[in-house]
């Protein structure tokens, strides 16, 4: 009788070890085994800079022929300094670009243009046609569009 109880009390230790052992293994199989599921951003969202990557180059691109004053590409802004365009030395611009979004869109793009002439041996305010900060908005927001194009292989 004890050999039958021993052999008894092993089967049921055994059977109960063996299913705790199965259970355990499929709780660990459901944690493994799959691949971690990844967010795909729009190329627009791959960055290291605060702000929309192709807004930032593209205005960069756009008024590279004048001196840059400040730069910030966490915060998103360009200030140049006076430039002062050869063919007309009586006249100087600033121009200041703020990129307000992430996304490569019109309205996350702000550009003002600052303008003054040469009057008495100094420099006083002139106005800015509004065609001009437009014409300036629309050459970034192009070259902008055409770098995605491009980044995109479309």
């Amino acid at each position: 009788m004890t050999g039958s109880t021993d052999t008894g009390l092993l089967t049921v230790r055994t059977l109960t070890t063996a299913g705790l052992c199965a259970v355990a293994a499929l709780a660990l199989a459901g944690c493994g085994g799959k691949k971690p599921v990844r967010a795909t951003l729009a190329p627009s969202q791959v960055t290291t800079i605060g702000v929309n990557s192709y807004l930032w180059r593209a205005s960069l691109d756009s008024i590279s022929f004048m001196p840059l004053l400040q730069s910030d590409s966490a915060g998103g802004v360009i200030i140049t300094d006076w430039y002062v365009n050869p063919k007309s030395p009586t006249e100087r611009v600033k121009v200041s670009i703020a990129i307000l979004d992430q996304d490569l869109r019109a309205d996350a793009l702000r550009v003002t243009v600052v303008r003054q002439v040469q009057q008495g041996g100094g420099w006083v305010a002139a106005p800015v046609q509004a065609a001009t900060v437009q014409k300036l908005e629309d050459v970034i927001l192009t070259r902008a569009r055409d770098l995605r194009r491009d980044s995109i292989g479309g």
